[in-house]
């Protein structure tokens, strides 16, 4: 049946198109819902069931800002640390290696020098073969800890900014080394419980793949058929490095829907705009400003903001701050207009070479902003 309302005819022509088999938008504005609106179906290899509001989806990279990046402000307001600590004082295992004299500034600019990506689920997966059972999420994180000790440096620390999972996986575990419990446990219980950010969960691998408590009335968008786990993905993380460690790390792991997302969002647009919460303005607006002194880089701190072209569009402000996730996700917040505009699909299902969705997401945005804001 035709439907009058522009997004959501977007959405479905994007549905048609084969940018992803569904997806869930979520639009706030001057702290209004002003639409949520899902279309599609979980898989078009498995007709039946379609997407709703309600669907939860693998967040993959918005983990860095959903998780690591508001944990580590987190810490900061409680004086655990500042941004120009070393690494290796918090991990001390990467002291004497190059990556240990990055600071926690550095790595959440991605200007630390580390490669963007290394395949270390491979070496995972040998050490698991050759041991009863899967080695644990500990005995993961001391391995790859011991593997990026191991690597040199791809550019000049602080010459440039190369987007890097590696960092993210070290910041995570310094959230867990400075909070004294795991990365899940700290983010379930010092973020999304006090902003009611539910369904919003990491999925632990020793669950066997089942969810956390908090997604299991939800439906779980499917997302690639993996040729590396020989089976299709759902419920399961889709990033292969953040699987083999356990399904929780910094770069990846979180699952949700969009309105989850958004009671996060909201913390961050409500710091931005000096209102008093659970994160502390004057820190909020550090974090959300692209930093200077790094040529040729749109990074604040752990979030993206907007350089043409841009996923967000051309109507966002450049006040604005965001991220993207592998799996078809992401997160716009523009604290000038107040708006926020969270899209979750699983465009990675069935394969991760479907690209449509790079064409859509600056589209919907602007979108968006000429429908609700007339610009």
């Amino acid at each position: 049946m035709a439907t009058t309302n522009p997004l959501q005819a977007a959405l479905q022509a994007a549905v048609d198109d084969g940018a992803f088999p569904g997806a869930v938008l979520a639009v706030r504005l001057r702290g209004t819902l002003i639409y949520e609106g899902a279309v599609g179906r979980l898989s078009p290899q498995i007709p039946g069931e379609g997407v709703t509001i309600h669907t939860c989806y693998d967040l993959a990279s918005l983990t860095k800002v959903l998780a690591t990046t508001t944990a580590l402000l987190l810490l900061m307001q409680r004086g655990k640390l500042t941004l120009d600590d070393r690494i290796d004082r918090i991990l001390i295992a990467l002291q004497g290696s190059a990556a240990g004299a990055a600071s926690i500034h550095q790595l959440l600019t991605h200007s630390s020098g580390l490669p963007g990506w290394r395949p270390y689920y491979e070496r995972l997966a040998s050490l698991e073969a050759g041991q009863a059972g899967f080695p644990g999420r500990t005995a993961a994180r001391e391995a790859v800890l011991g593997y990026i000790a191991q690597e040199a440096l791809v550019y000049e620390r602080g010459s440039r900014s190369l987007y890097s999972d590696l960092g993210f996986m070290l910041l995570g575990w310094a959230v867990e080394r400075l909070a004294g419990e795991s990365l899940d446990q700290f983010c379930n219980n010092q973020i999304y419980r006090p902003l009611e950010a539910q369904p919003l969960a990491y999925v632990p691998r020793e669950s066997q793949a089942m969810p956390a408590a908090s997604l299991e009335s939800h439906a779980i968008a499917p997302t690639e058929d993996d040729p590396w786990r020989g089976r299709m993905l759902c419920g399961e993380v889709h990033d292969e490095n953040a699987f083999a460690l356990g399904g929780v790390a910094g770069h990846a792991g979180l699952f949700g829907t969009a309105r989850a997302v958004l009671a996060v969002a909201k913390a961050w647009m409500d710091g931005r705009r000096g209102k008093t919460g659970l994160l502390q303005p004057d820190l909020v607006t550090l974090f959300t400003t692209r930093q200077q002194g790094i040529p040729n880089a749109g990074w604040a701190l752990g979030w993206d903001t907007p350089s043409a072209p841009s996923s967000s569009g051309t109507r966002f402000t450049p006040e604005s701050f965001g991220h993207l996730g592998y799996t078809g996700t992401s997160l716009w917040i523009d604290s000038v207009k107040e708006l926020e505009v969270v899209l979750l699909s699983n465009r990675v299902h069935p394969t991760r070479k479907n690209e449509r969705i790079k064409t859509f997401r600056p589209l919907i945005h602007d979108l968006i902003c000429r429908e609700f804001l007339g610009d």
